[in-house]
């Protein structure tokens, strides 16, 4: 299969009165063209930083935004503002942001807020793009009259399913998914999990998909990526990494989900995540490792291909 998505040393530092913060350090990964990638780990890790990168929707306070992010031959690093706005974002790279009530406007009609990226992007008439707009609830399973409703007259759920239909309004090649199940009761959510999986099959979308809930991710996703402290520290496939996790913190990680069945008690991980202002030196991860050695506490470790996943750790070198 053929990237449609490649990134390579990827680094977005913040700017603030304590220092620059390294929210995004050295990441790596290929996005496959109809493969999801999960990214899972501790809030404040990097993900929803690295997601914002790859569409260059950046704060005014970034400081470092460096590597490559190639996207159909061209390095979206170096395109301008108008470059992304005008052929990148939401026409071939769209995102599903976290909170849905937070992302729609509570005084449009969520039909317009659908059609409005057909109207802008592709100049289409209104009523035209209403029409697409309600196509596009039918498909994410919403009824076409409820183009005229507000998003207070929505339920969790459907306002989730207009944001994922305004996402796919301009038929792009990837969409980046930001926890977009976070805000839902366990039914709803596991109504969103297989529209997700329906859209990803019947549209053959590449997806990146954000989450802290490794459960999610292994039902959706093909591929996962464990972030620690602003870098992907194991990066697999679904199964290998969730049944023998090679990285400390992978394990630690699983180690925390109870069981249902059996008496083994959840584990938790000692110490907190690192300031990124000023991360520990070497693996990031080695104050909190029970394998730590004196190398981890100088050298960085590089990724390492372990059994069919790469794993940022001297243990296995």
């Amino acid at each position: 299969m053929m990237a449609v998505l490649s990134v390579k040393n990827l680094k977005l530092y913040y700017g603030t009165l304590r220092g620059s913060v390294k929210a995004v350090d050295d990441v790596v990964f290929d996005l496959e063209n109809g493969e999801a990638l999960g990214l899972v780990g501790e809030s404040g890790c990097g993900k929803s930083s690295t997601a914002i990168a790859l569409i260059k929707l950046l704060p005014s306070n970034v400081v470092k935004f460096e590597g490559e992010i190639l996207f159909e031959g061209k390095n979206l690093t170096t395109l301008s503002d108008e470059e992304i706005r005008s052929e990148i974002r939401w026409k071939k790279i769209s995102m599903v942001f976290q909170g849905a009530m937070n992302t729609l406007n509570p005084v449009l009609k969520v039909g317009f807020q659908v059609a409005e990226p057909l109207i802008v992007h592709k100049k289409v008439e209104k009523e035209e793009a209403l029409d697409k707009a309600r196509e596009l609830f039918k498909l994410v399973g919403l009824p076409p009259e409820y183009v005229e409703r507000y998003p207070h007259e929505l339920s969790g759920g459907m306002r989730q399913r207009v944001v994922i239909a305004t996402a796919l309004a301009l038929n792009p090649k990837v969409v980046i998914l930001d926890e977009p199940t976070s805000a839902l009761d366990v039914s709803v959510q596991a109504q969103i999990m297989n529209l997700l999986k329906r859209l990803k099959k019947q549209l053959h979308l590449s997806m990146i998909y954000i989450t802290h809930d490794i459960a999610l991710a292994s039902d959706l996703c093909d591929k996962i990526g464990v972030m620690y402290a602003g870098e992907i520290v194991e990066l697999g496939p679904i199964e290998k990494v969730l049944l023998t996790p090679k990285h400390p913190y992978t394990q630690k990680l699983i180690s925390c989900i109870p069981h249902l069945k059996g008496n083994k008690m959840p584990e938790f991980i000692p110490g907190a995540p690192p300031d990124l202002t000023n991360p520990p030196s070497g693996c990031k991860f080695h104050p909190r490792c029970q394998h730590v050695m004196e190398k981890c506490k100088v050298n960085r470790p590089h990724a390492i291909n372990v059994d069919g996943r790469l794993v940022k750790c001297w243990l296995y070198e």
